[in-house]
């Protein structure tokens, strides 16, 4: 009895071993297969990560080549926008510089039929009229286009506006500093000078 009893614990604590070795060699397999599929979803997000940084880039790229085009675009509008302007303003100073000339002539023929009409005159009291009347005719005209002459008569000396080309003791107390004599017409356009009236400054 105390035998067979033995030998049925025998064999179950073989039974026992044997299931844990099949356990233990079954444990690994198990772990294994785990490692494989975390593996693989690693991968799998290693690639998806690869593929959105592919995506970025494309998307980055796109814009960058959308950006160039613009731009490009903007560069030849604006050179384009630039040439147009500049022969605007060439051909504005033309038809200006035209109308000028155009103003003027009216101006020449006056001259001309006083320089005729000296030649047969008899009285110069006829021919210094017609003169002064072209004179203020043609100072109305440069007024009219932005041309005034500098003031100098009985003013202070500027350097601004006046040339002093010499000095000289002046008359009165009063017109120390002053302008005196003024030898030359100054001229400003446009509140700009383009001649300085040449003067005579007393001291």
């Amino acid at each position: 009895m105390s035998k067979q009893k033995d030998k049925a614990q025998d064999e179950e604590l073989k039974n026992e071993q044997e299931t844990q070795e099949v356990e233990n060699t079954e444990a690994p397999k198990a772990e294994k297969k785990e490692v494989k599929e975390e593996k693989k979803e690693k991968k799998a997000k290693k690639k998806t990560k690869q593929e959105e940084a592919d995506e970025k880039l494309e998307e980055m790229g796109v814009k960058l080549q959308e950006m160039s085009d613009k731009y490009m675009r903007l560069s030849a509008e604006f050179d384009n926008y630039r040439k147009r302007t500049l022969k605007e303003k060439m051909d504005l100073m033309k038809s200006a510089g035209e109308k000028i000339f155009l103003d003027i002539l009216p101006v020449m023929d006056n001259f001309e039929r006083a320089i005729k009409a000296m030649e047969t005159a008899k009285e110069v009291e006829p021919v210094v009229e017609g003169v002064n009347l072209i004179y203020v005719k043609f100072a109305e005209f440069l007024k009219q286009n932005g041309l005034e002459a500098i003031v100098t008569e009985n003013a202070d000396f500027d350097v601004d506006l006046h040339e002093a080309i010499t000095k000289m003791p002046a008359p009165t107390e009063e017109l120390r500093g002053k302008i005196i004599d003024c030898v030359e017409k100054g001229y400003k356009m446009n509140d700009k000078v383009v001649r300085y009236a040449k003067v005579v400054v007393g001291e």
